[in-house]
């Protein structure tokens, strides 16, 4: 269990509502067809017509979901020209879409070990082969566990 420390600790005292991070990011991005959409962005895929398909939604709801993508600063449209075509936008991870990435990879790996699945994906270093882990760590390096997370108020 996470620790709320200070005056969190009281949590009559105070409401995360309309504040919390984890609130701002399911209302940004808590729909299938977002998280999907990043998953596809983490993928390589950049042009709009493969995402709609591989993602398997609408034209329309894709469109609208990658110009949400885009407001949010997490994919950025870049102009494209295939030769005699007319120019068309991609879409390319920003710093903050890269940024969200563990959040995908959180989610593949809790769902390939406690959801009914026949996949046999993994994640893995490139640079070795180990497999790989999405984990909390302190900024000394430290892993962090779940019953020694603490979550505290600084000041600004």
């Amino acid at each position: 269990m996470t620790v709320l420390q200070g005056r969190l600790a009281d949590r009559d005292a105070w409401s995360a509502i309309g504040e919390c991070p984890v609130e701002k990011t399911m209302a940004l991005l808590g729909t299938k067809t977002a998280m999907l959409m990043m998953r596809e962005a983490y993928y390589g895929t950049t042009r709009f017509d493969d995402f709609w398909r591989r993602v398997g939604v609408t034209k329309a709801a894709a469109a609208t979901r990658l110009s949400e993508l885009v407001e949010a600063g997490l994919l950025e449209r870049r102009p494209y020209q295939e030769p005699g075509q007319r120019s068309r936008d991609e879409y390319v991870l920003t710093e903050a879409g890269t940024d969200f990435m563990p959040v995908v990879w959180s989610m593949f790996e809790w769902g390939r070990r406690h959801l009914p699945t026949r996949s046999r994906l993994r994640l893995a270093h490139a640079d070795c082969g180990a497999e790989a882990t999405v984990e909390i760590r302190c900024e000394k390096g430290h892993h962090v566990p779940p019953d020694e997370l603490i979550v505290r108020a600084v000041r600004n």
